[in-house]
C-alpha cells in the first residue's frame, strides 16, 4: 500500500509540475484523475495529441473564443465566436484533424449586435467556469458515478455537455439526473456512452 501510495504522490507531483498555476487552481482533482483513469495510456496519449493540435490552431489564428473536451477520441468543442471568418477558418481546421473518430461541434457565430440583443441569454465566461465546475465536483460526490471516465464543458447558454462513458445505464442516468439537479443548470446535452 505505502508504494502505491508513494507512486500515486510521485505521479501527482509530476502531473502538477507540468501545469500551470491556473491549470491547479482550476482543476487539480481533473488533472489527476485524467493521469490514473481507467484507460490505456495510449489512448489519452492520442487523446492529448488532439487537444494539443487543436489549441496550436486556436493559437494559429490568435483566438481563445472555443474549448474543448475529449475522451476516446471524441472531440467536443464549444465556444461563441463574433467573427465570421475566424469561425469558418477554425471549422475547417478543426476538421482537417486526424485521429478524431467523433466530433461534437457545438460552436456559434453571433454577431457582436446578436450577442448585444441576446446578453441576457448569455453567460460571462467566468460564470461558466464556475458552473462547469459545480457539475464536475457533484459528479465526484456522485455515490456510483466514476466520475473520472466524464468530461463536462459548459457553452455561453448554460447548456452542460457531458461526455466519456458509465459502466452502465444506471450510472448514466444517474450522471445525467446529477448534471441536471445542478444550480444554474439550463440544458444538459448527453454525450455519453454506455460501457461497462
Amino acid at each position: 500500500m505505502f508504494g502505491r501510495t508513494l507512486c500515486l504522490s510521485t505521479l501527482l507531483a509530476a502531473v502538477l509540475a507540468a501545469c500551470t498555476p491556473a491549470d491547479i487552481l482550476l482543476s487539480p482533482k481533473t488533472l489527476v484523475d485524467r493521469a490514473i483513469e481507467a484507460r490505456s495510456a495510449d489512448d489519452i496519449a492520442v487523446d492529448n495529441e488532439i487537444v494539443i493540435k487543436v489549441n496550436s490552431l486556436m493559437a494559429e489564428l490568435g483566438t481563445i473564443k472555443a474549448s474543448t473536451e475529449i475522451y476516446e477520441q471524441k472531440l467536443l468543442i464549444t465556444g461563441l465566436f463574433d467573427d465570421k471568418r475566424l469561425y469558418q477558418k477554425f471549422l475547417a481546421g478543426v476538421k482537417k484533424i486526424k485521429g478524431v473518430k467523433k466530433l461534437y461541434w457545438h460552436v456559434r457565430y453571433m454577431s457582436p449586435s446578436e450577442q448585444e440583443t441576446n446578453k441576457r441569454r448569455l453567460m460571462d465566461w467566468s460564470d461558466a467556469l464556475v458552473l462547469d465546475a459545480r457539475v464536475g465536483i457533484n459528479l465526484f460526490g456522485a455515490d456510483g458515478v466514476a466520475d473520472v471516465n466524464y468530461r463536462v464543458a459548459v457553452d455561453p447558454f448554460g447548456m452542460v455537455y457531458l461526455l466519456g462513458r458509465a459502466r452502465s445505464w444506471r450510472e448514466h442516468d444517474k450522471a445525467l439526473k446529477v448534471a441536471r439537479e445542478t444550480k444554474d443548470v439550463r440544458r444538459v446535452v448527453d454525450l455519453v456512452q454506455i460501457r461497462a
